[in-house]
Parts: structure tokens; sequence; C-alpha cells
């Protein structure tokens, strides 16, 4: 079994820095888990915890059933598969994947059988006598990965392993990685800050900031309910609009309203909301790009806008608007006709508002949504 169980994991550095705070988590066997967070979020601090780079401060780590806090890197049955590839340019391909084999002393029949099991997963047979120097990055990568299969360890752990390979090859390793995932059936531990990389390649994604995780949850639950400000706004391209506004009920009817817009939200949001004691106070509300419309939807309020600026990226288009004070990013489809200065009615999907605690920065609706997705 690779389950692995983070309880109450601190990490603290001499001066009093902590980069990990009070982090809980449970990982399931074969799970593919992406810790996903800006940078000095602690997210590749917690996974070289989980190698044995780094001592744990206080908290307990286990593997499997057995607690590891002091256990040596080497005897944590753990590969790891760094962003520079850490290859040794002067062995070839198959030494590079050859050579933890030989240091355990691995009988020479076992270590040619494995080599070759590896290079057949990621097409490397027509490389094993290269040098490092003559593969691209792409390549490299894979030997890297290579050296890690053919130890078969319980867990693989992976540190912005695509960071340094240009846009085209991180999409086509992003679906390797995803690929041998499948085939070996092992637990993998994932660190990035691309939330593309994060939500096309989790199971679940564990969203950290500041030390802390904001989040754990599926890749779509992430998306349609985050449970705070931080993750509505990392999590999205476009990010999510922002706007601040005073809940108000007139006539039995709900409305978020302030000096650029006056919009009718969901009964049901406002019935919560009110409930929550939120009635007549300020709170955040905040829409995606994409749930922004150019033609009406049952479920869509209007307003009027200016189209400001426009972005087009090939199948769409992101369109900056402007409502008197407040600004917007709507996302459309590339034959939208909506141009550069004109004046719109574009369609806000109430159904998709989420509110924030102005305060707490808490999606105050958080739990009400999650209960919502389960009937």
């Amino acid at each position: 079994m690779a389950n692995l169980k983070f309880e109450n994991i601190y990490k603290t550095y001499e001066g009093g820095f902590t980069a990990v705070k009070d982090f809980n988590l449970e990982i399931a066997d074969k799970e593919f888990i992406v810790f996903v967070g800006p940078s000095g979020c602690g997210k590749s601090t917690t996974l070289r915890m989980v190698a044995g780079l780094e001592e744990i401060s206080s908290g307990k780590l286990y593997i499997g059933d057995q607690l590891v806090n002091d256990l040596a890197p080497k005897d944590r049955d753990i590969a790891m598969v760094f962003q520079n590839y850490a290859l040794y340019p002067q062995m070839t391909v198959r030494e590079n994947m050859s050579y933890s084999l030989k240091l355990k002393k691995t009988a020479k029949e076992e270590i040619d059988s494995k080599v070759l099991q590896a290079a057949k997963i990621l097409g490397l047979e027509d490389l094993l006598d290269r040098k490092p120097k003559a593969l691209s990055g792409g390549q490299r990568q894979r030997v890297a990965l290579g050296r890690a299969i053919v130890r078969n360890p319980k867990v693989f752990l992976m540190d912005e392993p695509l960071s340094n390979l240009d846009a085209k090859l991180r999409v086509q390793t992003r679906a390797e990685i995803s690929r041998l995932h499948e085939k070996l059936q092992t637990t993998f531990i994932y660190v990035t800050h691309d939330q593309t990389e994060a939500m096309t390649m989790g199971d679940r994604i564990v969203i950290m900031n500041e030390g802390l995780i904001q989040q754990v949850d599926s890749p779509s639950a992430v998306y349609l309910n985050p449970k705070n400000l931080f993750v509505a706004g990392f999590i999205g391209s476009p990010q999510m609009n922002f706007i601040r506004g005073r809940l108000l009920k007139e006539n039995g009817e709900y409305f978020i309203e302030n000096s650029s817009m006056k919009v009718q939200i969901m009964a049901a949001d406002g019935r919560d909301l009110e409930a929550k004691a939120y009635l007549n106070k300020d709170l955040l509300i905040g829409l995606r790009p994409e749930h922004i419309y150019d033609q009406m939807d049952q479920a869509t309020v209007e307003v009027q806008a200016q189209v400001d600026f426009m972005e087009m990226l090939g199948a769409e288009k992101y369109l900056y608007l402007k409502l008197k004070d407040l600004d917007l990013i709507a996302r459309f489809r590339s034959t939208s006709d909506i141009a550069k200065g004109q004046q719109v009615k574009v369609y806000l999907d109430k159904s998709k508002i989420h509110f924030f605690d102005i305060d707490t920065e808490e999606n105050i609706l958080y739990r009400e949504r999650e209960e919502r997705e389960k009937q």
C-alpha cells in the first residue's frame, strides 16, 4: 500500500520562518494528487519532506502504515523527478536509468529487463545509447521519469517537472505523465505553480498559499465551488471578476447593488444569504469571465457595458468591459461580432455567482453549494 497521511505537519526554519503550517491530508493508494499554488507557498517544501530531503519540524508523516519522520530518504521507497532532470551528463540514457539499481547491486539481467520495460513505456528504446546532451528537453524529461520507473517505488514525487519545457512539449508530456500513472497504478504526488497542469492531471488538487492548505478537492469541485477568495482568484484564466456590492431585498427578490450596477441574484442564494445575516450588508461577488454571455439565457441578467479593449486568442476572445466605475473581463467565442469601442448588452449568469465575506474572504455559501452538488 502507498497511501500517505500527513498529521499536523509544520516546517520552521532557523530564524523562525514557517514555510508549512498545520498541513493535514490523506492521500489514497494509487491516487494522482497535485500540490498547486504561487511561488513560496510551501508546496515544494512539503514534497521534500515526503522525500526526506527536508526535516519535519513537528507533526507526523506516514507512508503506508509506517511513520517515516526519521527514516532516511533511501529507505522510504519513493522516487523523485526534479525540475532540472538531474541526469549524469557522462552517462548514456541506459546508464542513467540503471544507476540506482546498480547501487543496490541488482542482478544484471533484472536491470536490463527493467530498463527495457521502462524504455518501452516511455518510447526511449532508440535512445538508450545516447548521452543527455544529444537529447531534447522532452526526451531528457522522459529519461528522468524512466530512472524513477525502474525503481518501482511506492510513491512518485514530481517537483515542477515540466517547467523547463516549451508550451507544446508541456502539453504533450502532461498527457504522457497521466497515461504513465494509469499504466503504473502507483501513487503520484505532483507539484506545480501552473493551474492548468493541476486541473488537467490531478484526481484531486491541494491548493496552498503562505504555507496553508486553502482547499482540497477534485478539479471540477474547486472550479465550481471555490472555498475562499484566494482559490477563486487563483483557479481559472482569465481570473474571476470580483465586484463589491450590497445585498438588498425588494418585493421578495434579492439584488446586489453598487454605484455601477444593480443585478438580481438567485432567490435561493438570497434566502441563504439573508439567513446568514448579510441583508443590507456589503459583500464581494465573483463571476468567471466565461459566465458573461453575449446572448440572453433564462438564468441571466442584462447589463450595459462598453468594450474597452479586446484580445483575440484564436477560438476565443477576451473582452475588457467598462460599466461606469467597474471593470469586467468576459470570455466569448471568437465568432462573436462584439468589437472594441462598442456599447453592448452583456448577460451575467446569476446561477454562477459566488459570494464572499469581505472580512474573512470565505465563500459564504460554500457548504450550501456543496450540499446541492451532492443531491
